[in-house]
């Protein structure tokens, strides 16, 4: 994307210009992250969670990196191995707890980063790519941090991937032979580990670049913004650099602030303590938990307790339901772009959706995070059972029957004059499709709509 007002990058030196001509990254660099790359003056904070979202994944690949020059993938020594990390290492404790934590942090950046695309219709046309690939970004990194959980080899690390593992066994005719061959053997043993360990270390580098993928496929429509208008002139932009450097530099030290008051004074809380005992096969944890990012989908695999059965024929069992309908939880986001017909993007200007979003889906994600760690007992099944309904219903029924019959508040007409509350005198509300009232000039704006220098 390139807007016809974007500044072009222009070499001040010798070596600058003989630097674009062979290799042109500081251009680059200038039309996507600087002056050249013009996005929407009214990007709220909920817009900074995208720069901190790629902050958390360098993080855990440079403290990943280093733990793993020290870590050992072999069930005899894999639990003395953290330890020693924690105790003999230089600063091993700080790498492995601003490790541990970061995996916290970057779930909670990409909770609030999708729960701002859910709000704000990001996964409308022309963005359905951007979207798409952040979903599949977000697969990949549960799959990355579920091998990660399992490294320490810990109390809940093991038991953790038995359970996990063993859903592959629900799959009809190839389950248990998948599932030893993903394993490697009946139980998690060293295959286990090493492979785990492999993966987990690979995967965060496909995830870099599936996230080059997502940035790039934004920069084709450019950025949304909370009013869901599109750009239409100059006035509706400022250059990123350096508005939003700014913006998002301010983030990123609040974000550092709370992300330090974890790492050096609450390092554990958002852990198991029993994965601080190394894992014993021969016996079971009372409670089997995995980490608090995965708990809804862990709710909605135990929300399905009996089989579906006709004239007392089982058709589906139990465990496979369940499995079915966790995978089936997140990859209901990949067909957003065309369940949510509304022509209007932000929820803001949606009523009706609004309500849904605020009063259904947010309690319903919280009671699926408390009853997927809670024990199975009532009555938290009977609550996950009622939370994984009404999960499906918001995004198979609700969403598109909202989207067709609510009437949606008049849009502004552009950015401009949603922020400046004037865009051009004798413009219109409604964004041209919902055309308003007449917008009257700012006092003291010129004829053109543009404001009148200060005396």
């Amino acid at each position: 994307m390139s807007f016809a007002w974007a500044k072009q990058y222009e070499p001040k030196s010798a070596f600058t210009k003989w630097i674009d001509e062979k290799l042109p990254v500081p251009r680059l660099v200038y039309n996507a992250i600087g002056g050249g790359y013009p996005v929407p003056r009214n990007l709220n904070y909920m817009w900074n969670f995208g720069v901190l979202a790629g902050f958390c994944l360098m993080l855990q690949i440079v403290t990943g990196v280093v733990l793993a020059m020290q870590y050992e993938s072999d069930v005899g020594v894999a639990f003395a191995s953290v330890e020693h990390i924690m105790r003999n290492v230089n600063w091993g404790w700080a790498l492995r707890y601003a490790h541990a934590n970061g995996a916290s942090f970057f779930f909670i950046v990409i909770y609030l980063h999708i729960f701002r695309g859910l709000y704000y219709s990001s996964y409308k046309a022309p963005r359905e790519m951007i979207w798409l690939l952040g979903v599949v970004i977000f697969l990949l990194m549960m799959a990355t941090a579920f091998m990660g959980y399992v490294l320490p080899w810990g109390q809940m690390s093991f038991w953790g991937a038995k359970v996990i593992t063993g859903l592959f066994g629900a799959i009809p005719l190839i389950g248990e032979p998948l599932q030893v061959w993903l394993v490697g053997g009946y139980a998690p043993n060293d295959a286990t580990l090493s492979r785990f360990f492999s993966l987990h270390f690979l995967l965060p580098f496909v995830i870099a670049g599936v996230v080059i993928l997502h940035i790039w496929a934004l920069h084709i429509p450019g950025s949304s913004n909370p009013t869901g208008v599109e750009v239409k002139q100059e006035s509706d932009t400022v250059p990123f650099h350096p508005y939003y450097t700014a913006k998002d530099g301010f983030g990123l030290g609040v974000f550092l602030i709370l992300f330090a008051l974890f790492v050096f004074f609450l390092p554990n809380v958002l852990g198991h303590p029993d994965n601080y005992i190394e894992a014993n096969p021969l016996s079971t944890p009372a409670h089997i938990v995995p980490e608090w990012y995965f708990l809804p989908f862990y709710a909605i695999l135990r929300a399905f307790t009996g089989d579906l059965a006709i004239f007392g024929f089982t058709l589906v069992p139990a465990k496979l339901l369940g499995v079915i309908a966790m995978f089936g939880s997140i990859l209901v986001w990949f067909f957003l772009p065309w369940l949510d017909k509304s022509p209007i993007r932000s929820g803001s200007y949606r009523p009706l959706f609004k309500k849904f979003f605020w009063f259904g889906l947010i309690p319903c994600m919280i009671l699926l995070t408390i009853c997927g760690g809670s024990p199975a007992e009532e009555p938290w099944v009977i609550l996950s059972q009622i939370a994984t309904a009404y999960y499906f219903l918001h995004f198979l029924v609700i969403l598109p029957i909202v989207s067709q019959i609510e009437v949606p508040k008049p849009l502004p007409f552009s950015i401009t004059e949603a922020v400046l509350g004037s865009d051009k005198p004798g413009s219109t509300e409604g964004g041209g499709d919902n055309p308003g009232k007449v917008v009257k000039p700012l006092p003291g704006s010129e004829p053109d709509g543009s404001l009148a220098p200060a005396e």
